[in-house]
C-alpha cells in the first residue's frame, strides 16, 4: 500500500478545517490497522509531517495498540515514506 492510497478525511476533532487537520484509517486482514493524522497538536504538524498509530480491530471497532514490535506509542514526525514503511510493517504482523 502506498501513501497515496490512503483516503484522508477531515479529522473528526476539527470538522470545519479540512486543509490542515486530516485523518486516514486503514485495516488489514491480520486484525491490525493504522491511523495516520495531521492536526495541530500531532507530532510533526508544524513541519507538515504525520503521526501514525497502530490499531487493533476493524473499521467498526478498534483500539490503539501499544504492544507490537512496530511501536509502543504513536510515531510522530513521519514523512510519506516513513508512513508507507510503517504500513508495510503493520500489514505483516
Amino acid at each position: 500500500m502506498k501513501f497515496n492510497d490512503l483516503q484522508f478525511n477531515t479529522h473528526p476533532s476539527f470538522p470545519g478545517d479540512s486543509c490542515d487537520h486530516i485523518h486516514a484509517l486503514t485495516f488489514f486482514p491480520n486484525g491490525y490497522g493504522v491511523s495516520v493524522v495531521r492536526f495541530s497538536g500531532s507530532f510533526g504538524f508544524e513541519y507538515g509531517l504525520y503521526e501514525v498509530a497502530v490499531l487493533q480491530g476493524t473499521e467498526d471497532s478498534y483500539d490503539l495498540c501499544y504492544d507490537t514490535e512496530v511501536a509502543d506509542d504513536v510515531i510522530g514526525y513521519c514523512d510519506e515514506q516513513i508512513v508507507e514503511n510503517i504500513i508495510k510493517q503493520v500489514k505483516s504482523l
